[in-house]
């Protein structure tokens, strides 16, 4: 079985890779390495250098590889830098679905797993959050992921393939060093680096209404995430999953607060911090609920917060990335 992964060289779509092969699946990787990096991916994974968005080339390497499926990972993913660049979102990561699903109904593909995420929840009305929940997402990056969802399920409609969209909550940790976080927007990340060169981590925001006053997450080791996509790409293949979205988290929240304690006790040294203003588009409080996910595919995270955390820390402290 050979899938093909578009975003495969990045920090996810590395660990996917690596999981797709732990399970006996081929990959062929498509990215145009913006941000991804060639050395994460496994020896013998083929990478095509190129840019999604563009039909003519991606119709051609579906025909070129025949892949009984696609992981569409590709994708911008900062919500601060889609709240000062909607457009830039939208045409960044709406083309560059439309594009591959084109590919997609030209071919004959058979399935497509899509990257979404839990900014499509806004703030939930209820905790933890089911599939069932309403979506209200409250910045760009989050409407592009809705309407991914939207034109997956309509495309899958018309062209006859098996589709699972899986909603991320906030991905953290690493599984080896080589495939760690380069990126400067994530909290983990962001923690360590401010500890790395002694100066204070900043909260956005301690006038929530949330225990400690910080933004909740449920956050979930990359590595998870990982494996439920091979859970999910083995389950469409044998028709076990056809036309779903699931949530892909632990089920348990964490505070900015709680990260920063658990950073500092994974490093052994106090990490201070400041308080600056709430981030636009920065939801209150979003924790999973993965009883779906887990009913369908078998699939549970396996790692809890302080292995995510020790697993980010064990790694060098990368440099932050340029948007």
């Amino acid at each position: 079985m050979r899938w093909l992964v578009t975003g495969g060289a990045g920090y996810i779509g590395a660990h996917v890779v690596t999981a797709l092969g732990a399970s006996g699946v081929e990959s062929v990787v498509v990215d145009d390495l913006s941000t991804g990096r060639a050395a994460r991916l496994p020896l013998g994974v083929p990478l095509v250098r190129a840019d999604v968005r563009d039909s003519t080339t991606m119709r051609d390497l579906f025909r070129r590889f025949q892949p009984d499926g696609v992981i569409h990972l590709a994708a911008r993913k900062d919500v601060a830098e889609s709240t000062a660049h909607p457009l830039r979102y939208y045409q960044d990561n709406l083309d560059g679905l439309r594009s591959v699903l084109a590919a997609v109904a030209a071919t004959g593909t058979r399935s497509v797993l899509f990257s979404s995420s839990a900014a499509v929840y806004g703030t939930p009305t209820c905790s933890p959050v089911s599939e069932l929940a309403r979506t209200a997402p409250e910045n760009a990056y989050g409407r592009t992921k809705l309407i991914g969802e939207w034109m997956l399920r309509d495309a899958a409609a018309s062209v006859g393939f098996g589709w699972a969209a899986l909603r991320y909550f906030n991905v953290a940790g690493a599984g080896a060093p080589h495939l760690r976080d380069h990126g400067g927007t994530n909290l983990v990340p962001r923690l360590l680096r401010a500890a790395a060169e002694g100066l204070p981590a900043v909260v956005y925001g301690d006038d929530y209404p949330t225990p400690d006053g910080t933004a909740v997450r449920d956050y979930v080791h990359v590595a998870d995430i990982a494996e439920a996509h091979a859970h999910a790409a083995l389950a469409l293949r044998d028709g076990d999953l056809h036309d779903e979205v699931l949530n892909i988290g632990r089920g348990e929240g964490a505070s900015v607060l709680q990260m920063i304690a658990a950073v500092s006790g994974a490093l052994r040294l106090p990490l201070p911090y400041v308080v600056a203003p709430r981030r636009t588009g920065d939801p209150a409080a979003v924790v999973a609920s993965p009883a779906r996910v887990h009913e369908l595919l078998g699939w549970r995270a396996r790692h809890d917060l302080d292995e995510i955390v020790r697993s980010a820390a064990a790694t060098p402290v990368a440099e932050p990335q340029a948007a």
